[in-house]
């Protein structure tokens, strides 16, 4: 089963990490609403090897049956091996562009603030937490674990509907093979 976890997991987070690469320079560290939405997208059809691994070993290592809670905990392992493997490459691209994706994501946030016609005691509010947000970031306690919590609760939703899914061996069944001749 731990085999399973790690290749399923490091298959997820790899996945992942190549996907978001391509969409960060396609679409810079800030995309906007876009790359929100394609960073979640690319994260659910990542962690998607959560189900592939799950069923593999149900259909292989379980005879086709398999529990909820093995399911789920197997699911969970793959989950936690994958976002570890993002935060550890967002930590690399980090080092790598000098810490400075934070200050450019708050002078991005304060710029649509700007053009949005925010002034005044309004806008002070918003740049005091831009640099709130920044000195946050900043601590590696912090943004370690915030960039796990980018991830794994996705990987949590997918474990438990693989778990509820694959319990039931009509679901996805093993393919029998032909009988060798």
């Amino acid at each position: 089963m731990t085999r399973i976890i790690f290749t399923y997991g490091l298959i997820s987070g790899l996945a992942i990490i190549l996907t978001s690469l391509a969409v960060i320079v396609t679409f810079g560290d800030h995309g906007g609403a876009l790359g929100y939405v394609l960073g979640y997208l690319v994260m659910l059809v990542g962690l998607s090897s959560i189900l592939v691994g799950v069923k593999q070993h149900r259909d292989q290592a379980l005879g086709g049956v398999i529990k909820f809670w093995p399911a789920f905990l197997l699911g969970l392992g793959i989950a936690v091996v994958a976002s570890l493997m993002y935060v550890a490459i967002w930590e690399v691209y980090m080092a790598a562009t000098h810490y400075t994706f934070m200050d450019k994501y708050a002078a991005a946030g304060l710029a649509a603030k700007r053009a949005a016609g925010v002034t005044g005691a309004a806008y002070a509010k918003a740049v005091a937490e831009a640099d709130e947000m920044r000195r946050e970031y900043a601590n590696p306690l912090y943004r370690l674990p915030e960039t796990f919590m980018e991830i794994f609760p996705v990987g949590l939703l997918i474990a438990l509907v693989s778990a509820a899914l694959l319990r039931n061996p009509k679901i996805l069944p093993a393919r029998s093979r032909p009988a060798a001749a």
